[in-house]
């Protein structure tokens, strides 16, 4: 908590400057971007297990400032709200009205029993799809709920209140008929009270051990930081019957994971464990797992992982000793693991880096070597006792590989090539589930199913894929089809699909389709939230670099805008992307049918304003074989941008002169390098970005190599080091409270200074409250306000 009043305290001198000369207070842009940020959200869906129920959730607009400013405790790099105990101020997955819709009658319900106003998350069906239960998240706690979707009765399970600070909140047991909750310990008190008479120094040592870190947020600092962290985290597990009967299972701990073994007679627990560390945070802190029977008694002590805080950098690099812990979901009661056969680092030279583990109940038994794996595990997929997909990955390569394996005795029944990461134009997909486990065809054989975005030169086209994993056959049972983006969201076997269907003009819809004969029913019939963007004129550029690669954006014009009306100022939205081969650098992204939705990050609103806007600018920065991407990051950047001004001037709807280029996060340090480094803009608009590299030593983003080993790479790569070039006017913003990796406040704060230390235009602006993304209405509205007025006068009108 204190490193966050400390970063307020270091940031208001710089922000009461910048207000002072217009003493503002929070300001509302033009009415067509207000009516667009206050439109409400397009619902989500979620279905039951057989498909025969489906949730209709619509979430809450922007909160404001009053919900947002409730205070927050950062410990152990994770950030709580006090008032609740809970993570619930980063908002997202909150919903504020719910309906039950029967797909067969096609009638819609509203729940009985639920409080006037409830804010709801942690939804989750049991699993034979007859409840779901789900948290209310009010202002004093956060309570346990459920409800019967028979009876359309909701009811709270319990007056105590919920920990929804960290680990698993809530979860059913495989019965169907319980709930096992973290529970904020009735007996805990009053919150911690720090002494304002220190008892000694803070220390830290290190004796000649290599302890590289990457910058976080939010460390502990002091004994009473550790307090903190376990006063809030520490939670007592209760199996909670729908009756609201309650039993206490183990006891208070610090719970990281907790999962039911598939038939319900074990826990799995993890568990937080001292020492604490102020160096890194709580994810890598000493960790126990235990096997627990169903009612809390310890039954094996599996592992006790120590502080994970002298890993070594680069990619792929895990901690030593079991990890990745999890039950076989094929059988009732195996647990599994990976190992490091590389002591965690992936450039110790061996054939295999990864063991894949088992052991099965009564856990007497040595463990089980089942797979040895090439490059790093990354996960199975548990089909049945014959079959079962180990997924391997390597990050530095960007190469991933599938082997078809026997779970019980370890045997390769098929190994799939390996095959890049990066090149979506042939990735399969993610795999389709029933009860947590490979839907299988009928037959014998493995066959079995995946849904993908189905990444072609024409864009995206989602599909359903029937896969034989023996003779690597491969059959589309369904592909969205143009003009319209056709997504499917449930599938099951059974000759239907369920799919999101939209297209540019239409907003997003949930069918059922027939497999068979393409017939299509409507379910639902959701409005548009964006009546103003009727008639705006959408389409996915593809244009080349000039070494040949195949660039694309997606362009929005405003509606009725001809090109006889003349070339348009334009706004460029981008976000670079690191790749290690052309090819996939070149491949075609996203699709002209989806419907445009709206969010902080986008650029879109300014099509109401007249101007061209250019979102999801390609930005790749590709370095193959020995070199990596950022050994020539800013000649990329710089050759993409050019490419897509000189495609859509080209074109006749950009005027070359006003143009201005933004980003969010690593969108930001792009814009500030392009701006240092080029003459090709009118303006930048730069949010929550990073600029100082020095302040990133052992490596962001992509970028596996730390300061000592590339200083040259490092220091080129920094805006902040060019501040003096940078005369180009950039709109600098950013979060207070921000606690992303690399992206501290600081960051904006020095570059601005800088920058105005040479004579540069720049202003910079700080959001009271506001984490990496914001969340307040306030917020939003103003930071639209302040880039309005920044691009109305230096592109737009620009002299």
């Amino acid at each position: 908590m204190k490193s966050k009043i400390l970063s307020l305290l270091l940031t208001t001198g710089i922000t009461s400057c910048v207000y002072a000369q217009d003493n503002l207070k929070y300001q509302l842009p033009p009415k067509s971007i207000v009516d667009l940020v206050d439109a409400p959200s397009n619902p989500t869906t979620e279905f039951n297990k057989d498909g025969s129920l489906m949730l209709i959730l619509k979430a809450p607009g922007y909160a404001s400032m009053q919900h947002v400013a409730q205070p927050v405790i950062g410990v152990a790099g994770i950030k709580i709200n006090p008032a609740n105990n809970s993570t619930e101020s980063e908002v997202a997955g909150v919903y504020e009205s719910i309906m039950l819709k029967d797909i067969k009658t096609g009638k819609e319900s509203a729940l009985q029993g639920l409080p006037e106003k409830y804010r709801i998350s942690n939804i989750s069906w049991s699993p034979d799809g007859k409840y779901f239960a789900f948290t209310n998240n009010d202002m004093k706690g956060v309570e346990l709920w459920y409800a019967d979707a028979k009876t359309l009765q909701a009811k709270k399970l319990s007056n105590e209140f919920l920990n929804d600070a960290f680990g698993v909140t809530l979860q059913w047991n495989p019965d169907s008929k319980h709930i096992l909750a973290q529970f904020i310990i009735s007996s805990r008190g009053q919150q911690p009270v720090e002494s304002i008479v220190p008892t000694g120094p803070v220390v830290q040592e290190n004796l000649g051990v290599v302890t590289p870190s990457r910058t976080y947020q939010y460390l502990l600092q002091n004994p009473y930081d550790e307090s903190l962290m376990e006063y809030f985290l520490t939670s007592q597990l209760k199996s909670v019957d729908l009756s609201g009967n309650a039993t206490d299972i183990s006891v208070p701990k610090i719970y990281s994971k907790v999962a039911y073994s598939p038939n319900g007679k074990y826990l799995m627990v993890q568990t937080v464990q001292k020492p604490y560390s102020y160096l890194v945070p709580i994810n890598y802190f000493p960790l126990n797992t235990d096997i627990l029977d169903a009612s809390g008694k310890l039954v094996k002590a599996l592992y006790q992982a120590p502080l994970a805080d002298k890993l070594p950098t680069g990619f792929d690099v895990v901690a030593t000793g079991p990890r990745a812990y999890e039950w076989r979901a094929d059988a009732p009661e195996t647990l599994a693991w990976a190992e490091a056969q590389d002591e965690g680092n992936p450039k110790n030279n061996t054939p295999f880096h990864d063991a894949l583990f088992t052991l099965k109940a009564p856990f007497k038994a040595a463990p089980k070597k089942i797979f040895l794996i090439a490059s790093r595990y990354s996960g199975v997929e548990w089909g049945n006792e014959k079959y079962a997909i180990v997924k391997e990955r390597s990050r530095k390569t960007r190469m991933t590989k599938l082997t078809v394996i026997n779970p019980e005795n370890g045997k390769v029944v098929k190994a799939m090539p390996g095959t890049s990461s990066e090149n979506a134009y042939i990735d399969p997909g993610r795999f389709v589930h029933t009860s947590h486990r490979l839907l299988f065809d009928k037959g014998t054989r493995p066959v079995v199913f995946t849904i993908g975005n189905g990444a072609s030169p024409q864009g995206d086209r989602p599909f359903i894929m029937k896969w034989d994993l023996i003779s690597n056959k491969q059959d589309t049972l369904f592909k969205s089809k143009a003009p319209f983006y056709e997504e499917p969201v449930f599938f099951n076997n059974t000759g239907t699909v369920y799919i999101s269907k939209e297209s540019a003009e239409e907003t997003p819809n949930i069918y059922a389709v027939s497999l068979q004969d393409r017939t299509e029913k409507k379910i639902t019939d959701f409005a548009d939230p964006y009546p103003s963007l009727k008639g705006v004129q959408k389409t996915l550029l593809s244009y080349p670099r000039k070494d040949g690669i195949k660039l694309s954006a997606t362009l929005y014009l405003p509606k009725d805008y001809k090109k006889e009306d003349g070339p348009l100022p334009v706004l460029i939205w981008a976000y670079p992307r690191e790749f290690k081969s052309l090819s996939a650098a070149g491949e075609v992204k996203g699709s002209p049918y989806r419907f445009t939705r709206l969010a902080f990050r986008s650029p879109v609103y300014w099509v109401t304003r007249g101007y061209a806007i250019l979102d999801n600018a390609d930005m790749p920065v590709v370095g193959e074989g020995k070199n990596e991407p950022n050994d020539t990051f800013l000649e990329q950047i710089e050759d993409n941008a050019q490419s897509l001004i000189n495609y859509v001037v080209n074109m006749g709807v950009a005027d070359r002169k006003r143009i201005a280029v933004g980003g969010h996060s690593y969108g930001a340090f792009m814009t500030a390098n392009l701006l240092a480094h080029t003459d090709l803009f009118a303006a930048g608009i730069a949010r929550s970005g990073a600029y100082n590299r020095t302040l990133t030593p052992f490596g962001f983003q992509g970028e596996e190599r730390t300061f000592w080993e590339v200083p040259e790479v490092y220091n080129k790569m920094a805006p902040f080091n060019f501040a003096n070039k940078i005369k180009t006017p950039i709109l600098l913003t950013h979060g207070i409270d921000d606690d992303n990796s690399g992206t501290f406040p600081i960051q904006s704060e020095r570059l601005y200074s800088a920058i105005k230390g040479h004579g540069g235009t720049v202003r910079l602006v700080m959001l009271p409250k506001e984490f990496h993304g914001y969340r307040s209405r306030e917020s939003v509205m103003h930071t639209f306000w302040e880039q309005d007025r920044w691009l109305e006068t230096y592109v737009k009108n620009k002299k």
